[in-house]
């Protein structure tokens, strides 16, 4: 039986296209969501660009049809029409008259007593979707974009038991992912899916002690290449960071992508930023052009403001993290590293001021070809999905684009665990050959003692 899915704003604005995306049900645009689309259509950022789409595409449908009496077919068999109707239903003394919200309830009730058709409200809004529940109208939300739960999502590493023999010939010749299997909690031996690129801690089935690190690569597991390196004179600590070195070394016609997850205190943007260092600072293949960096803004749009200043001053507290890590990667001595502060920061000014190092706002890198870059989106959890799209296909000739973040730690209105743009981009790229991806653990936590220790209690 066919549906009546009731669109809110919120949805247009994160996805301008989920207009097309039910299939052969009917989608209804109430008035007051065109009202504000009106309002929002000339903001700057990601925002505005998507109302605006959102915008042209029903000008589109209003030129083939009576979008408002009749509705206009869809390209998928549906139908879209705008609703115009019900203003004078009635909704709970406490639902406010002028609110928009309670406007679309208005439209979702009237259609529930004028239709057959069972009347679904689309939106991204929790609290409306718990009210829409309180007057008896059902609610989603907006899935076409959400990935699996966090709990089982791709985390670019698995560990593995190998016979002996296999075991002891692996750096040599690298081992079969045929030869390998893994143990359930039932004792009992399965053969593991393993995807391109994917990072294997390797046990040997007669002593599990003794252990390899190694990658997927072409149906074989082959050790890492990179495991004995220092990028800046860094040294990985556990087996996350060696695959996270591994990952980040690796050329960008190799690895253009990559893609880390982890909560705080794993060295994520540490590490990033000591293998960019290394590569612009110390070697002398002139691989990159820089280093730039981007954190998305965790308001809702991406503008920067109004405040006085150029865009260097206006996103320098955002970059506040990023210039605690270079403090530690350009003066490693723990003891005389603050002694001069004043030192300190002109090295990391002079560092700025050549341009190795460079920050932008991540508006500004819409519409542009970056070539030979090693960008770093640090936070990248609080970008939408169309945003990491819009990141990853800006990547040039010779450019490494790196997203880092925790997607349980989202600060950006209407994402969550399964929505974000990190997330989304690190289910879709799983298993591509120029996607690397690894999830660091709470147990590689190399923050403080405290910090370890609060994860683990907290």
């Amino acid at each position: 039986m066919n549906k009546k899915y009731v669109l809110d704003t919120n949805v247009l604005i994160q996805a301008p296209y989920a207009m097309e995306c039910f299939e052969e049900n009917t989608v209804v645009i109430p008035m007051v969501v065109l009202e504000e689309l009106d309002n929002l259509k000339k903001d700057d950022g990601e925002r505005g660009a998507n109302v605006r789409k959102a915008i042209r595409m029903l000008e589109q449908l209003r030129e083939k049809g009576d979008i408002i009496k009749d509705g206009v077919l869809l390209d998928n068999g549906g139908t879209l029409r705008v609703e115009t109707n019900f203003h004078d239903v009635e909704l709970p003394e406490d639902f406010s008259e002028h609110k928009s919200d309670n406007r679309i309830l208005k439209v979702c009730k009237g259609l529930v007593s004028t239709s057959e058709e069972p009347v679904v409200l689309v939106t991204k809004d929790i609290l409306l979707r718990i009210k829409a529940q309180l007057i008896g109208i059902n609610a989603e939300d907006f899935i076409t974009e959400q990935v699996v739960e966090h709990e089982v999502q791709y985390k670019g590493r698995e560990e593995v038991f190998v016979p002996e023999e296999c075991f002891s010939e692996f750096k040599k010749k690298g081992v079969k992912i045929e030869e390998v299997y893994c143990i359930d909690e039932n004792g009992k031996k399965y053969t593991p899916e393993l995807y391109e690129n994917e990072f294997i801690v390797l046990k040997a089935d007669q002593s599990s002690k003794k252990t390899h690190l190694g990658r997927v690569e072409k149906g074989m597991i082959r050790k890492l290449a990179f495991q004995k390196k220092k990028p800046y004179g860094v040294s990985p600590r556990n087996s996350g960071q060696y695959f996270m070195q591994e990952a980040l070394m690796q050329p960008a016609d190799k690895a253009p992508l990559v893609i880390i997850k982890g909560m705080a205190g794993t060295s994520k943007t540490f590490y990033s930023l000591a293998v960019g260092l290394e590569k612009v600072v110390n070697e002398q293949r002139e691989e990159y052009r820089r280093i730039l960096i981007c954190r998305p803004n965790a308001q809702f749009d991406e503008d920067i403001g109004f405040l006085p200043g150029d865009e260097q001053e206006k996103i320098s507290p955002l970059l506040r993290p990023v210039i605690d890590n270079l403090e530690q990667l350009i003066d490693s001595d723990e003891n005389e590293r603050y002694v001069n502060e004043m030192e300190l920061a002109g090295k990391i000014d002079e560092i700025f001021d050549r341009g190795m190092i460079q920050a932008e706002a991540l508006n500004y890198i819409r519409g542009r070809s970056i070539v030979k870059t090693y960008l770093i989106i640090d936070e990248a959890q609080n970008m939408t999905p169309a945003q990491a799209k819009g990141i990853i296909t800006r990547a040039g000739k010779g450019t490494k684009i790196i997203l880092l973040g925790d997607p349980n730690q989202i600060d950006r209105p209407f994402l969550d665990e399964r929505t974000n743009g990190l997330s989304y981009a690190a289910e879709h790229m799983k298993g591509s050959s120029l996607c690397w991806q690894i999830t660091l653990t709470a147990s590689e936590c190399e923050r403080s003692e405290l910090a370890m220790d609060a994860i683990q209690r907290l």
